[in-house]
C-alpha cells in the first residue's frame, strides 16, 4: 500500500475514533524531521508519521524528533504492521490524566 494511501485511511479512522479533533499536516519545509501530523484533541496532543511498511527509510532528524515529542506526550512512527499498537497507545495518550478534573474547578 502506498503511504499515502495508509496515511488518508489512517487519519479518517482517527477522525471517527476522536470526534472534534484536530488532525495537522506540518510544514516539511519549516523543521526538517519534524512528524508530519499533529493530532489535538481536548487537551492533549500527539505526532505521528506514517509509513508505507516497518522498514521505510526514515529522513534526517525523524529519529530525533519521534523521540522528542514521545518525551513529552506522544508521537510514533505509524505503518500498516503496528497500526493497531498505535491506535492502542494513543487512546491512552489522548485520555486525560488522572486528577484532571480537579484542575477544572
Amino acid at each position: 500500500m502506498l503511504e499515502s494511501k495508509f496515511e488518508k485511511q489512517l487519519i479518517r479512522e482517527l477522525e471517527r475514533e476522536y470526534p472534534g479533533a484536530v488532525v495537522l499536516k506540518n510544514n516539511a519545509n519549516m523543521l526538517q524531521g519534524f512528524p508530519d501530523r499533529l493530532i489535538l484533541f481536548k487537551n492533549r496532543w500527539a505526532a505521528f508519521d506514517a509509513k508505507a511498511f516497518e522498514y521505510a527509510s526514515h529522513q534526517p532528524n525523524q529519529d530525533y524528533y519521534i523521540d522528542l515529542l514521545n518525551s513529552m506526550s506522544y508521537a510514533k512512527f505509524v505503518y500498516p504492521e503496528n497500526k493497531e499498537l498505535f491506535l492502542d497507545e494513543l487512546q491512552l495518550a489522548l485520555r486525560p490524566k488522572r486528577g484532571s478534573r480537579l484542575l477544572k474547578r
